[in-house]
């Protein structure tokens, strides 16, 4: 049963409340570091690769659960992400298709040469400089849009198999809700069914569902019964504070 976290102040979880609660209702967690990632050092995370071998990374990384650990069940796997995390789950979801169920991106990055071209420079966090990498790309937006054209979820909505919920916030200051927007249309124009729905001004805007305020505790829970929908875990959420 659902039981959101509520501590006396609104803060941001990095995630460690979605993966409680995830755990809460039986599913096993599966959170891989893909290159680029700060967990193996300075080497693999200079080996930032956007929309590249990260994406197989991640599938990678739960195809090596489900050969090792024989309680994990291969029909009912699910993926999720937020931002950078909704762009990997996306692209999961384009290039893998038989290995998730279901899915759910949290205001995910969805248009890199629109975003390559209009973030300001300078923070890793948001690694607009990092695009081009020579471990990735290898170029600008500049000079090989094409690249980032292809590496782009918008432009790829063809690609959808899985069932997937989006959510995105109108105050989001990091992906821009007009580019979330236009990965929606583009589903809709391959006659892709998505769920998909926008909060106006939530607290924490970018981050809004990973803060336990009464907005992001309602969207994890809106997260939540979409996936038992697929997946039926042992314990499905029902509703907040019950």
């Amino acid at each position: 049963m659902y039981r959101p976290h509520r501590p006396q102040n609104p803060i941001c979880t990095n995630y460690a409340t979605v993966v409680s609660e995830l755990i809460g209702q039986g599913y096993v967690v599966i959170a891989p570091e893909y290159r680029g990632g700060a967990g193996y050092g300075e080497a693999f995370y200079d080996q930032i690769d956007y929309g590249g071998r990260e994406i197989e990374d991640v599938y990678l990384g739960g195809q090596w659960a489900i050969e090792h650990y024989g309680f994990v069940d291969r029909d009912r796997v699910g993926i999720l992400g937020w931002s950078h995390g909704g762009f990997i789950t996306l692209w999961n979801t384009f290039k893998y298709p038989e290995a998730y169920k279901v899915a759910y991106a949290g205001t995910p990055v969805s248009n890199l040469a629109l975003r390559a071209g209009t973030k300001a420079r300078g923070s890793r966090g948001y690694p607009v400089d990092e695009y081009g990498a020579p471990s990735g790309i290898g170029k600008s937006a500049y000079d090989n849009v094409q690249e980032y054209v292809r590496r782009s979820p918008a432009y790829n909505a063809h690609m959808l198999q899985t069932p997937l919920l989006v959510h995105a916030a109108t105050n989001d200051s990091d992906v821009n809700v007009f580019e979330v927007d236009q990965l929606i249309e583009a589903f809709k124009a391959k006659g892709k069914q998505v769920e998909y729905k926008v909060y106006q001004d939530p607290p924490g805007e970018h981050s809004f569902e990973l803060i336990n305020t009464s907005v992001g505790e309602q969207a994890r829970l809106e997260v939540y019964r979409f996936l038992a929908r697929y997946l039926n875990p042992p314990n499905p959420p029902s509703q907040a504070g019950q």
